[in-house]
């Protein structure tokens, strides 16, 4: 039996396993980075190792590490969670081979999965519909997907429509693959445009039983990376469930498989074709759980421990979860990752762990005060709602999402509130294009009150408590202005107080509606009934931008990151869109494009190179061409 278990990994995975954990009275051990001293999961264990190293991500995948942190701290047992190291079979062996209980399926099977192509080939043999591999070199037809051989979660993926961008496409996910799993083989396969992608769970003990406990839909993705996650699916046919269910059955027993995992394949119609098989738990296994009454991650233990599963048979699936993963990142800005402090993450009524009735799930590993920085990936938290009906579980999930306080960072929740409400999502015709063909998905929730009047409000709620504007005189008789960003200018009369120094309450055309106001400097997060809206208060008296000069044409880091490949010189004329360098932060690869045609004249970084938000990665000279009204010849 299990006495003492560690978990390779971090955030809201450790502290999931650990709930299971301390239910079933297995001590716990976390290990963390120097970044993730004061996180969460680290207090959420009875004991904490310390994984020496600067490279804060790197030390999670020093395997060599985590096993002495095994050995060292007392544990007998070591759970991957997902990520990192998760599908390493070279990991598992070591902690096999330390005497240590692996907690998740053979070496062999991870390592019969791990690589995507000979993996087709082995479920092909069983009998599994598979997709056509290409060489890139080979590719004929159009449109392919470019696909790292090593991994997934979308690293090293890209979707080619013309010969043009193959080559780019293709060296992209290259280098991609390399930095994020070690490896940068990639092939091709073909693209399928109006495609679902489900997956299927499985359990399977080491006495011969193996279960599909259901499938999960998991079409709505950005950059192949899910969103939103719900099971069951609302438009797989029984018919097609069952075979669904048996060819992911097949595709295990090839390989021996023992613990959780899941099978995920494309489905077109009545087809479907296998993509891979994840050798783990998945980040959305919720919704699974709470549409089966299961704890997956006490599966897992029980298997590990040599049990058969307690059941001959899958469970029925009772009701309908959805899940939705909370992402510091700007949907509107080509989802680019968010860093900074997380003043406050609060989601009311929600448990955590699994549901045992309809209700609200938070799986999170952040808290008021988070550092959310560019070692891992932007992933804050996931949301689950489950309820009698699939309309009412995304109801309820898009109320608490409207409802949650999250201030700091910029995130996707408005988007995922969008898409919850809308009529083709609550249609069940979702594909893995449906963020393609729904651009106002990317349109900001907009409070209903005017913000200028808003601003006023809160400017008085600030002089009401003390915290009086900057260039405040008071003077009745003379108008005060505060300016905010966003081109609001706010004059008012500094005796009305209407306001407390945490709430504001707005008459909106005969209603009166409240507002939560969390003051962080000269910023106010403002949660309403509609949303949430931040202003910026600007200072009155500015003080000279002695750098402007010498800024003009120069393209700034949008985030921390460390700097990739550098496609130009010094010199070399760009045109507008054409790449630079790339960027690479949160566990991806990010272009930096010439906003206009010109020249470059510097670039004052190298490969390999860290960089602060707001370092000057390039500069660019524009170039106006000139025009004649020549007249035409003849």
């Amino acid at each position: 039996m299990i006495r003492r278990l560690l978990v390779a990994n971090r955030g809201e995975i450790a502290c999931r396993i650990f709930a299971t954990c301390r239910s079933l009275g297995i001590g716990t051990v976390a290990v963390y980075s120097d970044a993730d001293a004061g996180a969460p999961h680290v207090r959420a264990a009875d004991r904490a190792v310390r994984l020496p190293g600067s490279a804060a991500s790197a030390t999670y995948l020093r395997g060599d590490l985590i096993v002495a942190a095994a050995q060292r701290s007392g544990a007998d047992a070591v759970h991957p969670g997902y990520g990192f190291l998760s599908e390493n079979a070279d990991f598992a062996t070591a902690v096999s081979d330390a005497g240590l209980t692996w907690i998740g399926p053979p070496a062999k099977a991870i390592a019969a999965m791990g690589w995507k192509v000979p993996a087709k080939q082995t479920v092909a043999d069983a009998g599994v519909p598979v997709l056509s591999t290409m060489d890139p070199d080979e590719v004929t037809e159009f449109p392919v997907l470019v696909k790292a051989s090593a991994g997934g979660g979308g690293r090293g993926m890209r979707v080619v429509r013309d010969r043009a961008a193959l080559t780019g496409a293709v060296a992209a996910a290259r280098r991609e693959a390399a930095a994020a799993f070690g490896d940068g083989t990639v092939f091709c396969e073909p693209y399928l445009e109006r495609a679902r992608h489900i997956e299927v769970q499985l359990i399977a003990d080491g006495h011969g039983t193996v279960l599909a406990l259901g499938e999960r839909e998991c079409s709505i993705q950005r950059r192949h990376q899910k969103l939103v996650e719900e099971s069951p699916s609302p438009a797989v046919p029984e018919p097609v469930r069952e075979r669904l269910y048996g060819a992911a059955v097949a595709a295990a027993r090839a390989v021996g498989y023992v613990g959780a995992g899941t099978v995920e394949f494309l489905v077109a119609g009545n087809d479907f074709y296998f993509l891979e098989m994840n050798t783990r738990l998945q980040v959305e296994h919720p919704v699974t759980e709470c549409v089966t009454g299961l704890d997956l991650v006490r599966l897992q233990l029980l298997v590990a421990e040599g049990e058969p599963l307690p059941m001959t048979g899958p469970s029925p699936v009772r009701g309908h979860a959805i899940e939705v993963r909370l992402y510091a990142e700007d949907p509107g800005n080509d989802w680019l990752p968010s860093t900074g402090t997380l003043h406050r993450f609060d989601v009311p009524g929600v448990a955590f762990g699994p549901l045992h009735g309809p209700g609200l799930r938070l799986d999170s590993g952040v808290e008021d005060g988070t550092e959310v920085g560019v070692h891992y990936d932007p992933m804050l938290a996931k949301l689950v709602a489950w309820a009698p009906t699939r309309r009412a579980a995304a109801r309820a999930l898009a109320a608490a999402l409207v409802r949650a306080r999250i201030h700091g960072v910029v995130t996707n929740r408005d988007l995922l509130v969008r898409v919850l409400r809308d009529e083709e999502f609550l249609a069940g015709d979702t594909d893995t294009g449906y963020l393609d063909r729904h651009p106002e998905v990317f349109v900001p929730l907009v409070s209903t009150v005017d913000n200028h009047a808003l601003a006023a409000a809160l400017t008085r709620a600030a002089a009401h408590a003390g915290r009086f504007p900057s260039g405040w005189r008071n003077v009745r008789a003379l108008p005060h202005v505060v300016e905010y960003a966003g081109g609001i200018r706010v004059e008012y009369d500094a005796g009305a107080h209407d306001a407390t120094p945490n709430q504001v309450t707005l008459d909106v055309e005969g209603v009166a509606q409240r507002y939560d106001v969390h003051r962080v400097g000269d910023v106010s997060y403002v949660d309403g009934p509609d949303g949430s809206v931040v202003l910026t208060e600007l200072p009155r008296f500015p003080e000279p931008d002695q750098g402007r000069a010498a800024r003009e044409g120069s393209l700034t880091a949008p985030l921390p990151g460390a700097v990739g490949r550098i496609a130009v010189t010094a010199g070399q004329r760009v045109a507008a869109g054409e790449l630079l360098l790339t960027l690479e932060a949160m566990k991806l690869e990010h272009s930096v494009l010439a906003p206009h045609s010109g020249t470059v004249t510097a670039v004052p970084v190298s490969p390999g190179q860290q960089v602060d938000a707001g370092a000057v990665l390039a500069v660019i000279e524009a170039v106006t061409e000139a025009v004649t009204d020549a007249e035409p010849e003849g």
